[in-house]
């Protein structure tokens, strides 16, 4: 007898600390895209071109003309599936499969893996269901946190700060990371582009549930978007309402440091100035003309320098980020050197110690 296939609601530590060998998302690999469960695996029953195809005979020809259409082509595709990525899983193998209502893409899955006689589970109401799950947590979780945020100038190496401290054991939620984006002008990373909105918000959700209330989560100070993706209004709104610790670093440390870290944008220089670019209703034709040829000459210490000087340092002191914190919580950097780097996570783990 085929194992029955077992339903489960959209219950958010569930998904994200999951007990299942696979998690199979079925939808289209364009929904895929768009957001899914952290962690599953797209096996589309049916692809981007099909799905369009069945939307088409649906609404031109018939439902039943579409249905039958549809079921040759997501038994093919299944039939795919089987042959190469699943060839090889074990009797005792347990997915978990969803599509977008949790009906049939899902269902018709489902039930070939129950024949075959793997225990297979659906998520109730599907990838819908998981969603608003998700604006759930988004709305209740971030409050419930103790965060902590970690605020300064561009430059004063606050991302490695922070990563060092979650290397040291402390939760640490980054936001940068999520985005795919230092949250600056220049902050696009090279070949990695921004997820959807939606997939950073699974994303951040995910990371959120995993963060107890009772120890300190720290997090760097952001504007409310980090290069096209927005900060949830909760998240955000704990974060203006957290305790702040602030990092200073003397000048010539931080156009050291940011040298350092945005190597990749030195050996390219032909990118930066359509990126500066975007300055110049601010600043005009002439201070653009002055850092184009502080590049052709490859004169960082002052192309870095007066950027920071002209644009961020400013900019920064103008947003709610420059809010100065209680004087037993700031951050005095040196060097900028990992062991720089690795004594403020210590300072900065120390100031707030689990409860």
């Amino acid at each position: 007898m085929a194992p029955p296939i077992k339903r489960i609601s959209a219950d958010l530590p569930a998904l994200f600390d999951t007990q299942f060998d696979a998690i199979i998302d079925v939808r289209s690999p364009a929904e895929f895209a768009d957001d899914h469960v952290p962690g599953a695996i797209n096996l589309p029953v049916l692809d981007n071109q099909q799905r369009a195809e069945i939307g088409t005979i649906y609404k031109q020809i018939d439902p039943f003309t579409a249905k039958r259409a549809g079921a040759a082509m997501v038994a093919a595709n299944i039939a795919t599936h089987l042959q190469t990525v699943l060839k090889d899983k074990p009797r005792d193998w347990r997915p978990l499969v969803y599509c977008w209502r949790g009906g049939q893409r899902s269902g018709a899955m489902a039930q070939i893996f129950s024949d075959i006689g793997w225990h297979c589970s659906l998520i109730d109401g599907g990838y819908k269901a998981y969603r608003r799950a998700v604006l759930d947590g988004l709305t209740h979780l971030p409050p419930q946190l103790t965060l902590v945020v970690l605020s300064g100038q561009t430059g004063t190496a606050k991302t490695h700060i922070l990563r060092s401290a979650r290397e040291q054991g402390a939760k640490v939620i980054d936001l940068e990371g999520i985005a795919h984006h230092r949250g600056s002008l220049l902050g696009s990373e090279p070949g990695t582009p921004q997820p959807s909105q939606r997939l950073f918000e699974s994303r951040l959700c995910q990371n959120l549930h995993k963060c107890p209330p009772t120890q300190p989560v720290f997090v760097e100070a952001e504007s409310n978007k980090i290069g096209n993706i927005h900060v949830p209004p909760a998240m955000w709104a704990a974060m203006l309402q957290a305790p702040r610790m602030r990092v200073s670093a003397p000048l010539p440390s931080r156009v050291a440091f940011l040298q350092r870290d945005y190597a990749h944008m030195i050996d390219n220089p032909d990118g930066i100035m359509p990126l500066l670019a975007g300055l110049k209703h601010r600043y005009g034709a002439f201070q653009l003309g002055v850092w184009q040829d502080m590049i052709h000459r490859a004169d960082w210490d002052a192309l870095i320098t007066s950027l920071l000087e002209t644009h961020y340092d400013p900019s920064y002191e103008r947003s709610g980020n420059a809010r100065q914190a209680d004087a037993h919580k700031y951050l005095t950097a040196t060097t900028l050197d990992a062991d720089d780097i690795s004594r403020m996570a210590d300072e900065m783990i120390a100031t707030f110690p689990t409860t």
